[in-house]
């Protein structure tokens, strides 16, 4: 009887061993399902970058939206992906001789001014542009964690400092929102340093796909780089994850924009750790399954 107990152990123990030893790369048996996370808030099914987008990514179930902040001629700071506010608004119809209606030549009122749902559909009519203050408020009601775009910080001086004051008023700077609930990102490098030299205990991420022998360059004030869907692989993550970030993890990938199950599917393969989509529900039930 000892004999074979102690048979069993081993073999147990061996099985233990090649669990824990399996090869880089193979991610199925030691990762974690992506996070999803709603592009725009949930944008396939409301007008993106508004607060109905993100109250329905809440409806749906999903605790991480994404946004895009930018600035305008008065210095406020409001949620929207485009520099201009031609696509998603009627600032044609309102301000008809005012091409080519960037946000940053509109103040707050003007802005305020708008319709950002109809576009989109009528039951949307009546939307506004949110401000990043009532952005903010809309989150933390809807106990959703985000990932903040820097969109176009060239345009904006001092959008870094300035995003990092109004996210400090909204309570968004204390420990347990910059631990779990906050990403600043951009596709600037200078931008996304910069937030971390002036917080550097807010989690970060570069968007874009830095060549494999550019990563340690990032890594050193970064926590994430979350690259195009269409340009990664299993060993361009894993070169990601060989790296620790900035604060003292292995640097994570979020890949965007997956809005089907095949997509899904292959972006959990790959072993990423986020999955941005306009459709999180398709990913979701993709990765369910």
């Amino acid at each position: 009887m000892h004999a074979r107990a102690l048979a069993a152990t081993t073999t147990a123990l061996l099985a233990s061993a090649i669990l824990l030893f399996t090869a880089p790369g193979t991610h199925a048996v030691v990762s974690e399902p992506p996070v999803v996370i709603a592009h725009r808030g949930a944008s396939a099914y409301a007008p993106e970058n508004t607060l109905p987008a993100i109250d329905k990514a809440a409806a749906l179930g999903f605790q991480w939206v994404e946004n895009d902040v930018q600035r305008t001629k008065d210095g406020k700071l409001v949620v929207i992906h485009d520099d201009s506010l031609k696509r998603t608004t009627n600032v044609e119809e309102l301000y008809p001789d005012r091409a080519p209606w960037k946000v940053k030549d509109f103040t707050a009122a003007e802005i305020a001014r708008l319709d950002a749902g109809s576009w989109f559909g009528p039951e949307f009519a009546g939307t506004r542009v949110p401000t990043l203050a009532q952005y903010m408020r809309r989150v933390e009601h809807n106990h959703e964690r985000l990932l903040l775009e820097l969109k176009n910080p060239e345009l904006y001086p001092g959008i870094e400092r300035q995003t990092l004051k109004v996210l400090a008023n909204e309570g968004w700077l204390d420990a347990p929102h910059v631990a779990h609930r906050l990403v600043i990102q951009s596709f600037s490098a200078d931008s996304v340093r910069t937030v971390h030299q002036l917080k550097p205990a807010v989690k970060t991420g570069f968007l874009g796909t830095p060549n494999v022998v550019d990563l340690p360059g990032y890594a050193g004030f970064v926590d994430e780089i979350n690259p195009t869907f269409s340009s990664i692989s299993t060993s361009y993550v894993d070169a990601v994850h060989a790296l620790v970030g900035a604060h003292g993890k292995p640097l994570e990938v979020s890949t965007w924009t997956v809005d089907d199950a095949a997509g899904a599917h292959k972006a959990a393969g790959y072993g990423v750790d986020g999955i941005i989509s306009n459709k999180p529900d398709v990913v979701r039930t993709a990765l369910e399954g």
